[in-house]
């Protein structure tokens, strides 16, 4: 889901305070839930699977496919490594280890809202993380780095985005992790984020719908609250209408 295409609803400020309320619990309890999957899983997102000895490990053996993964590695990291993180295209092997921990953190996206152009809104999904390898560098630090509000570490960037193409390789060439994903009820993008100079990264969303209220709204909320930062929001109809893709595949089977 493209971040222009939330859907918005209009509220008061009542229902914005109960609303508030309900997506905080259900953000918790579903991010405490992709914690318990991601634990499990991880050693089916194992680096040293996809690069074998390309990648430094306690065991540097080869891997069938890891040239072809390392070259598209390679390829995917020149084209994104020059702006604007400014770093050189060639990598040296073997690269440095990756941690076999994965983690989840809120995707968070930038909103103009109304007129203004010069100043964005950060906004919160409520229901979808960027996934990744653990780092020294995660998502929100690397961001911090292009943005200039951090200084910047030319081996943690390189290092944060040599993870999250790996990440996103893993699972493009994995079809069946994939679809386990999907029977665990998250769907999975990877998106292009055009801030960090088209770096790909990868997308879980759970099946709830979440919303946007009216521009007007949350620079009335963010004025008030002096932060400019937004949550995305979910209702209860969102909650009566979640997708289950098991009984759908069902259903179409004896149609």
């Amino acid at each position: 889901m493209a971040n222009g295409d939330i859907i918005r609803k209009d509220l008061d400020n009542e229902e914005f305070i109960q609303l508030r309320k309900n997506t905080e619990k259900i953000a918790e309890i579903l991010s405490k839930r992709l914690k318990g999957h991601l634990d499990i899983l991880k050693p089916l997102f194992n680096p040293v699977k996809l690069l074998g000895a390309y990648l430094k490990s306690a065991n540097m053996d080869d891997v069938p496919g890891s040239d072809k993964a390392f070259a598209r590695l390679q390829e995917q990291y020149a084209a994104v490594c020059e702006k604007p993180f400014g770093l050189p295209k060639k990598l040296q092997t073997p690269l440095s280890p990756i941690s076999k921990q994965l983690v989840s953190v809120p995707f968070k996206y930038d909103l103009f809202m109304g007129d203004t152009k010069d100043k964005a809104t950060t906004i919160v999904a409520a229901t979808r993380w960027v996934l990744s390898f653990q780092s020294e560098c995660p998502y929100s630090r690397l961001k911090a780095m292009v943005t200039g509000a951090e200084t910047r570490q030319a081996d943690d960037m390189k290092q944060a985005l040599i993870e999250h193409l790996t990440i996103a390789t893993v699972l493009e060439n994995s079809k069946e992790l994939t679809q386990l994903l999907e029977d665990l009820r998250y769907e999975m993008e990877i998106q292009t984020l055009e801030d960090l100079g088209g770096l790909p990264v990868v997308i879980l969303k759970a099946p709830i719908q979440s919303f946007l209220p009216s521009d007007e709204f949350m620079l009335n909320v963010t004025q008030l609250s002096g932060i400019p930062a937004f949550q995305e929001l979910v209702d209860l109809d969102a909650l009566e209408n979640m997708p289950d893709p098991l009984k759908e595949a069902l259903q179409k089977s004896i149609q």
